[in-house]
């Protein structure tokens, strides 16, 4: 039944595409590749804030493929808070030479294919860019999404049952035993959720 309906709903996605340029994206997916991403943004609201820029790395095989990275930085309409540069050390000055937004979504579409998603509380990672694509091309994402912190989650809560779990991205990559890389860009981000991602799914 599952099945059925999520088949249904992609097939409904498909049918509001408005450049066949990008039909790739509802593609079978044969390749064992992963795309794993992360935004930083002006805020937390998809709905009123914008995507400063996007970080992707590539696995293949169970391998981060760290040549095989996306990095793109897009300009803004909005202004960038004190606060939300403390986050992620983007500053109004770093987007100076920033790309045209439609392009750098389309070129984020044409990096990704149809391969599964993985990410970090990627539910708003993939509101942000819906945000962008619904009224460039009127689909939403159709790839499969895959959370990080719910395979920690599951894999945790057996252990201790009665348990609060801290599902801090800090927490989890000390618990994965996951090297900080230090600046928390976009790709920095990627790369480390890969890790844990690969900590978490590869049996000993």
């Amino acid at each position: 039944m599952f099945s059925f309906f999520a088949n249904f709903k992609s097939k409904r996605n498909f049918s509001n595409l408005k450049d066949d340029d990008f039909a790739f994206l509802f593609d079978e997916n044969e390749d064992d590749e992963y795309i794993v991403f992360d935004t930083e943004t002006t805020g937390l609201n998809p709905k009123k804030d914008e995507i400063l820029s996007i970080g992707a790395v590539k696995i293949n095989n169970n391998k981060i493929l760290t040549s095989q990275t996306f990095e793109v930085y897009l300009k803004n309409t909005k202004e960038i808070s004190s606060k939300s540069i403390e986050i992620h050390q983007i500053r109004p000055c770093d987007l100076q030479n920033a790309t045209d937004v439609e392009e750098g979504i389309k070129d984020f579409l044409k990096f990704i294919g149809s391969r599964p998603l993985i990410g970090y509380y990627l539910e708003f990672d993939v509101a942000m860019i819906n945000k962008y694509i619904k009224p460039m091309l009127g689909i939403t994402l159709p790839n499969r999404m895959i959370e990080v912190s719910e395979i920690y989650f599951d894999k945790t809560i057996a252990l201790i049952p009665q348990g609060n779990i801290d599902l801090r991205f800090d927490t989890i990559l000390q618990k994965c035993g996951v090297p900080d890389m230090g600046a928390h860009n976009a790709v920095n981000d990627a790369i480390m959720t890969a890790m844990i991602f690969l900590k978490l799914t590869i049996k000993k």
